[in-house]
């Protein structure tokens, strides 16, 4: 089944990162890199089923070759803190063939992003594990008419909400700064070249992917159809689940339970409990605003005739229906519940009450996937941090090689964390690990009352059902008695 995964990500050197080894490690090649001199050796890598270099206009040619490409890239770029290449990566719909996916990528990032100027490195992943996907590298500088690479930001006038330049005030004066030629200073500030960078883009590049991926799927008569929104936006009551990724979903085919899959089977069985729940309180809502509100028997009537438990032929079933009958008997006193006028404004008050516990809960447990993995990540940084260090500090590239031969799963796991603690700390420090930990022993203690609310709700809704059942056997035997009566009256 087709899902939607679109993730953007920034490839910067400031985070230890490099846009030769990236490259390199998607595409399954060995690239050497000429910034650092490291060897980047991927060409064992498997699963790798498409690599292609797609270029606008007004790139060099021997920019189609990714070595080329991206050691430029990593020599245009001097700062230590320099953005290298922005990441894309997008699941493919299992449905459409390989040779369909490789037209949809190619469609989807000439459209968005080569003819806006950028330099796209595609690799298709497929180990036929059901989890095709695809990495999109995109250069981040544009390219000059005469194929040079052009500037990211230039400095240019600060202007006010008129367009009028801004002056530059001396603080111990109070007045407009002016120069040794007593010509008057204004404000400067950094302007981006383009809007690559406008954060309204990752919205779109999201939006357009699901459009491709609709179209091709409707193209080759396929139903099934992606959404890039939320389930929160698309009025969908239910908790997401979260992307899997390629390794968990080969160890969960092996039959490895994981982080990620326990998560979205707990997810997954949340959701479908809130789904039945719904479902039966919406069932009790529509069968009580059925009911005429003056001809519908008494609460009293009703609880009288389940307590009789007529037809129960076991002593079992007796005993069971003696402790459903004292169940409803509290629940209708409990809420002084006397005629179908009062249990309807209970059921609204169920409905409205479920409606709001079951909107913490999810919102409580999609804190706690979110803690979990800050936590997970956190205790992977610190555990492999000391093995990472010593990898970067092997200055021979053969020694370095062997290194990374050894530890491959500690370093892969160290970068994979110091990415993401870096993204959630956004340059922050030291990481809160007591602070996650705290927090998620507070939302625990919270979802067990949210949970305990919940189960009432749930308590409830039963007791509804088993007046509805009640209440219809007393209806259905009044509706037998009048045609009895009418057809008697026929007779004589």
């Amino acid at each position: 089944m087709a899902i939607y995964h679109l993730s953007i990500k920034i490839i910067s050197r400031g985070k230890g990162r490099s846009a030769v080894s990236a490259a390199a490690y998607r595409a399954g090649e060995k690239i050497i890199s000429e910034y650092d001199g490291r060897i980047n050796d991927y060409s064992r890598k498997r699963g790798i089923v498409h690599t292609e270099i797609m270029l606008p206009d007004n790139a060099p040619p021997e920019y189609s070759g990714r070595s080329v490409l991206w050691n430029a890239v990593e020599k245009v770029e001097q700062a230590s803190n320099a953005q290298l290449a922005r990441e894309i990566e997008v699941s493919l719909p299992v449905e459409l063939s390989e040779a369909q996916n490789l037209s949809l990528v190619r469609e989807y990032v000439r459209k968005n992003f080569v003819q806006n100027g950028m330099c796209a490195d595609i690799a298709i992943h497929d180990k036929g594990d059901g989890n095709p996907h695809c990495h999109i590298m995109l250069t981040m500088r544009p390219l000059n008419k005469d194929k040079s690479w052009g500037l990211k930001e230039r400095k240019d006038y600060a202007l006010d909400e008129n367009g009028e330049r801004k002056p530059l005030i001396d603080p111990k004066t109070g007045q407009q700064k002016v120069d040794s030629r007593n010509r008057k200073q204004w404000k400067r500030e950094y302007v981006q070249v383009n809007d690559w960078n406008f954060r309204g883009n990752a919205e779109e590049w999201r939006e357009k992917w699901s459009e491709a991926v609709n179209a091709y799927m409707e193209r080759e008569n396929h139903s099934e159809r992606i959404d890039h929104r939320s389930y929160a936006r698309q009025g969908v009551e239910q908790i997401p689940t979260i992307h899997m990724g390629v390794a968990a979903c080969q160890m969960e085919q092996r039959g490895i339970a994981t982080d990620k899959g326990s998560h979205n089977r707990k997810v997954e069985s949340i959701n479908r409990e809130m789904r039945q729940l719904r479902a039966r309180i919406r069932k009790a809502t529509e069968w009580i605003y059925s009911q005429p509100i003056e001809d519908t028997p008494k609460m009293i009537e009703v609880a009288t005739r389940i307590s009789k438990g007529e037809n129960l032929n076991t002593q079992w079933k007796k005993i069971a229906n003696l402790k459903t009958s004292a169940k409803m008997f509290n629940f209708l006193m409990e809420n002084h519940i006397t005629d179908i006028a009062q249990l309807a404004d209970k059921v609204r008050n169920i409905n409205n009450e479920f409606y709001e516990v079951s909107k913490k809960i999810k919102a409580v447990d999609r804190r706690l996937g979110t803690l979990d993995e800050h936590i997970k990540q956190a205790d992977y940084y610190f555990e492999f941090k000391v093995i990472y260090q010593e990898y970067t500090e092997i200055k021979k590239p053969k020694k370095q090689q062997a290194f990374m031969e050894n530890h491959s799963r500690e370093i892969a796991l160290f970068a994979t964390a110091k990415e993401y603690i870096d993204g959630v700390m956004n340059g922050k420090r030291p990481i809160p690990r007591k602070t996650w930990r705290k927090e998620r022993e507070e939302l625990t203690a919270e979802r067990f009352t949210l949970c305990e609310s919940y189960y009432r709700l749930k308590d409830d809704v039963k007791n509804v059902e088993t007046i509805r059942k009640g209440a219809e056997e007393i209806m259905c035997e009044e509706t037998q008695r009048e045609q009895q009566t009418r057809k008697h009256e026929m007779e004589l």
